[in-house]
């Protein structure tokens, strides 16, 4: 793949034509990357793909208009045309009064310590038919299991480069490697499906094969003849395989464009209270082989640690430089961007902070309640916080999970279910977003 200093040296003679071309400044990314994955369903290779491929966008501006342009074409001939275009559209853009690069003494100039995100590790496509193939046989070899939606194992390498007129230049790559499994348990309309994948920077911090496989197939067993259960107002926990996505909501809530547009139910609770005192949630773009980290973020402003919600408190909303400027606040580091369009915030490696209960612990006085592994449907409402999703999981007892349970609906209110949300002491980083166990003390459960 191309040198660092190659990719730099490439994206500022792409600015400096830009300039040339009318442009009073500019930025420009530059994304190039390697993958290969391997697919497998019962015992035969199902597919075997590779692709190499790279892109680069520029951005220019002329007084408070803007235009991006992007291009997978790096010869000289190509970029002078590129920039040309990206000239031409802006002056016909219309003006945007947030938009614009960082003032060259907010960009980051120092270095970060090495995040460990990326390797120079690839593997042979013989070792990743290895892996899908160890993986799906361990799943069709659990008691049960019947039948196979495939297996499947990749790894990738992707580098990054950013420049901008404001002086900023600097490059990092990230590496990827996956497994994943999916199995089918029981005959004919009992049949029930499940799955389980892992995916880590580094491939010693990938579970075996075999310990994907076998959890799939444990899973779909488990889910065998579920039951339906009469509607009831009960308490709820989260699997931490579905618990993650409580975070998601909190984080596009507070993300400064929904803010800016007055279009989240979270737009007048800064400083307040949402969570209980014990709750911590954290971004860390900086955590050490995260699936997120990146040294610096997507306008070539420092990023680092931030606890978003602090002691259960609201502490920030999440900012590029344009939503900033819009909400008059400073950015928070917390620029994302591709190479088609402007950068939007976004935030990293997202977690919420263990509690001090064990999972058991938790749903310990739990007479009547729902384990839910599976959510469904996008039915969360941001302008209001209401929440009502397909679920599917295990009826709770006395404390004890008991039987499946499937097609029932959870629904509570977003801002009810942050007040009412205890954590396990089970928190694992297995994705870019994670959180343990999660109990949310009452919410409406509908049956049959």
């Amino acid at each position: 793949m191309t040198t660092d200093q190659n990719k730099l040296t490439l994206l500022d003679d792409l600015l400096k034509l830009a300039k040339a071309k009318g442009a009073e400044s500019a930025d420009a990314v530059m994304v190039k990357g390697i993958s290969v994955s391997v697919a497998q369903r019962l015992g035969k290779l199902e597919g075997l793909e590779r692709s190499e491929g790279g892109d680069l966008g520029l951005r220019v501006f002329i007084g408070k208009k803007q235009a991006v342009v992007s291009s997978s074409d790096y010869s000289l001939q190509a970029l002078d045309e590129l920039a040309e275009r990206a000239v031409a559209m802006a002056r016909l853009a219309p003006e945007d009064p947030y938009c614009g690069i960082a003032d060259p003494k907010q960009i980051t100039t120092g270095s970060v310590d090495d995040l460990e995100i990326c390797t120079d590790w690839e593997p042979s496509e013989a070792v990743l038919t290895d892996w899908a193939k160890r993986a799906e046989e361990a799943g069709r070899a659990v008691d049960g299991v019947t039948n196979s939606e495939g297996a499947e194992a990749s790894w990738g390498k992707t580098e990054i480069a950013l420049a901008a007129t404001n002086g900023f230049a600097q490059s990092y790559g990230v590496s990827r490697n996956s497994i994943s499994a999916s199995v089918i348990a029981g005959e004919g309309v009992g049949m029930e499906r499940d799955y389980d994948y892992a995916t880590s920077v580094f491939e010693k911090d990938l579970p075996s094969p075999e310990e994907i496989g076998r959890s799939a197939g444990e899973k779909a067993v488990r889910r065998l003849n579920p039951r339906k259960v009469e509607s009831a107002s009960v308490p709820v926990i989260f699997d931490p395989r579905v618990s993650a996505g409580i975070l998601g909501h909190l984080s596009g809530a507070i993300n400064g464009n929904s803010i800016a547009r007055g279009s989240s139910f979270l737009k007048d609770k800064m400083g307040e209270q949402l969570f209980d005192s014990s709750i911590t949630i954290v971004d860390d773009p900086h955590r050490k082989r995260g699936l997120k980290s990146k040294p610096f973020d997507g306008e070539g402003i420092a990023n680092k640690r931030s606890n978003i919600i602090d002691q259960g408190n609201l502490t920030t909303w999440v900012l590029d430089l344009a939503s900033a400027r819009q909400l008059e606040l400073e950015t928070t580091g917390h620029a994302a961007r591709g190479t088609g369009g402007p950068p939007s915030p976004s935030l990293t490696n997202l977690y919420m902070e263990p509690g001090t209960v064990s999972p058991e612990e938790l749903r310990a006085d739990i007479k009547s309640g729902f384990y839910v592994t599976e959510l469904m449907g996008m039915g969360v409402n941001g302008v209001t916080g209401d929440y009502s999703r397909g679920a599917a999981g295990y009826w709770i007892e006395n404390g004890e999970i008991l039987f499946p349970v499937s097609e029932l609906t959870i629904a509570s209110n977003l801002i009810d279910m942050f007040k009412n949300l205890t954590p396990a002491n089970d928190l694992e980083f297995k994705y870019a977003v994670n959180a343990p166990t999660l109990r949310f003390e009452e919410m409406m459960v509908a049956g049959k």
